[in-house]
């Protein structure tokens, strides 16, 4: 039987650590199966799902865990694969001058109509024309199937308005 280990880490960024995590896992007949990884202010942090056989679960953590000594910073979770019903799926986009509260805003729109935010993607750079700061972000909601969505959108509407911002929801298909 496969189980399912969710793993976050962090540490100083430096060449191997993918690999090191990857053949740890790979020993212990485990399968990388999604992740998210990132460099962020000389820190590199990550998330990772891996299936793993029962029976070389336990060894697979304290491998893991093993790594604390080698300078990263390890959370290994338990986690359940399931199917998630009842709910579409919407990639939204944001895009606009930066300033402090814009992530607070969007997600208080979404948690306020029980949307779970299922990705997150932000990033900061320099508007090309102006050098000013530019805020992006992308991601995936599961919007409630009982959910308005013209309510929703007049609402994002308001909070782009209010932070001369674009903000688009486009519906969403994933590949599975």
């Amino acid at each position: 039987m496969q189980h399912y280990l969710i793993l976050t880490l962090i540490s100083d960024d430096k060449p191997g650590i993918v690999e090191r995590l990857a053949h740890i896992i790979q020993q212990h007949e485990g399968n990388w199966l999604e992740s998210r990884l990132s460099h962020l202010a000389g820190k590199f942090a990550g998330i990772v799902q891996v299936a793993v056989p029962d029976a070389q679960r336990s060894a697979l953590t304290d491998a893991l865990n093993a790594l604390a000594g080698e300078g990263l910073k390890l959370m290994v979770e338990t986690a359940e694969a399931g199917e998630r019903t009842g709910f579409r799926a919407f990639r939204f986009t944001v895009a606009g001058a930066d300033r402090a509260g814009i992530v607070y805003e969007i997600a208080q729109a979404f948690a306020e109509r029980q949307i779970n935010m299922g990705e997150l993607e932000t990033d900061c750079s320099s508007m090309p024309w102006s050098g000013e700061p530019l805020f992006q972000a992308n991601g995936i909601v599961e919007v409630p199937t009982s959910a308005d969505m013209d309510e929703l959108q007049d609402e994002l509407d308001a909070i782009a308005d209010e932070l001369a911002m674009d903000i688009r929801l486009d519906e969403y298909y994933p590949h599975n």
